[in-house]
C-alpha cells in the first residue's frame, strides 16, 4: 500500500531519521515541513495519508497542528513523535486525535507495531 506521508518536525536530522525509518510502501511519497505552519498548509491542499507530526516547533506547534487538524475537520491518522513524553502531554495528543505517541528518537520496532496496528504495513 502506497501512501503519501508527511513529516513535520523543525529538526533536519529528526526528518531524515524518521524518513529513513519508513518501510519501503510509505517512503515513496513524502513531503517534509520544518513547522506546523507548513505542514496546515500541505495538508489543506494536497492529499496526506498519515502524518508524522513533533511536537516543540516554532510558528506553529504540534498541539497547534492537532488542534487545527480537529477544527478544520480534517481527518487523517497522525502519529506523533517527541521527546515530551510526559503522561499529561501523551494524555493530551490522543485527546487531540493522535493516533500514536512515539518516543523520540524513534525505535524501528515500534514504529512499525503502531504502523501495523493502524493498517499501514
Amino acid at each position: 500500500m502506497s501512501a503519501n506521508v508527511l513529516i513535520c518536525d523543525d529538526s533536519n536530522l529528526a526528518r531524515k531519521q524518521v524518513f529513513r525509518s519508513l518501510p519501503e510502501n510509505l517512503s515513496t511519497n513524502v513531503q517534509l515541513a520544518t513547522n506546523g505552519e507548513e505542514a496546515l498548509e500541505i495538508l489543506r491542499s494536497q492529499n496526506v495519508d498519515i502524518l508524522f507530526l513533533d511536537l516543540t516547533m516554532p510558528v506553529i506547534d504540534g498541539l497547534g497542528v492537532l488542534q487545527a487538524l480537529k477544527d478544520e475537520n480534517i481527518d487523517l491518522p497522525v502519529f506523533v513523535i517527541s521527546a515530551d513524553v510526559q503522561p499529561e502531554m501523551q494524555t493530551r495528543v490522543l485527546n487531540l486525535g493522535a493516533k500514536a505517541f512515539l518516543r523520540k528518537p524513534i525505535q524501528l520496532d515500534i514504529l512499525n507495531e503502531q504502523l501495523r496496528t493502524h493498517g499501514f504495513l
